[in-house]
């Protein structure tokens, strides 16, 4: 004899499974987009460096972490970024080279690859400037911020 509400049991336990399923499918798809992301970038690197050799440039550290500061209501707030490279050039003027990949990544007036380099430009005050290494064009491009105009 079935059971009155077998159907209902039934009909939840494979909604339950359908939704474990998804997620397990989900998860496993933004992991392997995840390590794609990271092979094209660490791809990336590499041949940047080839780059900035070429155009004079010669690396002094990879992956270089800071902590830097604001201030928020009179209150310092502090937080860290990474740039990820520092290198010279042949005069030994350090800069800061932030490789980015993507049609979009590659453009300076992209607002947050615009917003990165400024704040990589405040927070190495000490280097003559900042690198755009467009990996979609090949480029090393020089970005500097010269603020407003002057009247």
């Amino acid at each position: 004899m079935n059971e009155p509400w077998a159907w209902l049991r039934n009909a939840l336990l494979g909604a339950l499974a359908t939704v474990l399923m998804w997620a397990v499918a989900e998860r496993l798809w933004t992991d392997a987009r995840r390590r794609r992301r990271q092979r094209r970038a660490q791809a990336g690197e590499r041949e940047a460096l080839r780059l900035l050799r070429a155009a004079g440039f010669e690396l002094v550290d990879a992956q270089v972490g800071r902590e830097l500061t604001l201030e928020v209501d009179g209150a310092p707030a502090a937080y860290r970024v990474r740039v990820d490279f520092l290198v010279h050039d042949r005069r030994q003027r350090l800069f800061v080279a932030e490789v980015k990949t993507g049609p979009q990544a590659t453009q300076p007036l992209y607002r947050p690859t615009r917003r990165q380099l400024l704040e990589y430009q405040l927070g190495f005050p000490e280097a003559a400037g900042v690198l755009l290494v467009d990996m979609e064009l090949r480029l090393v491009r020089r970005v500097r911020f010269l603020g407003p105009p002057q009247a």
